[in-house]
């Protein structure tokens, strides 16, 4: 082995713990990123089919009957 591979080994020895730790930190961090992208994925999914779920329903029709007011505005006209 030349010199540069046995002082390049003797650094890396040395910092192992270091890279190690850092190697966790980011596989940890990686795994996070990961899970909430999924988190919000799954919940924009689920967000999306409620609303296609809702759009389909029959909607309540409600019928107004507005002859009480029509009279109530023709007796006002009358009176002028």
């Amino acid at each position: 082995m030349s010199q540069e591979k046995v002082d390049c080994y003797k650094k890396e020895k040395a910092n192992r713990k270091q890279i190690m730790r850092k190697q966790k930190i980011m596989h940890i961090v990686r795994s996070a990123i990961v899970g909430v992208i999924a988190v919000a994925l799954v919940g924009w999914l689920g967000y999306s089919a409620y609303g296609l779920y809702e759009q389909n329903q029959p909607r309540d029709m409600a019928e107004v009957d507005y002859t009480a007011v029509d009279g109530y505005l023709q007796s006002l006209n009358l009176s002028e």
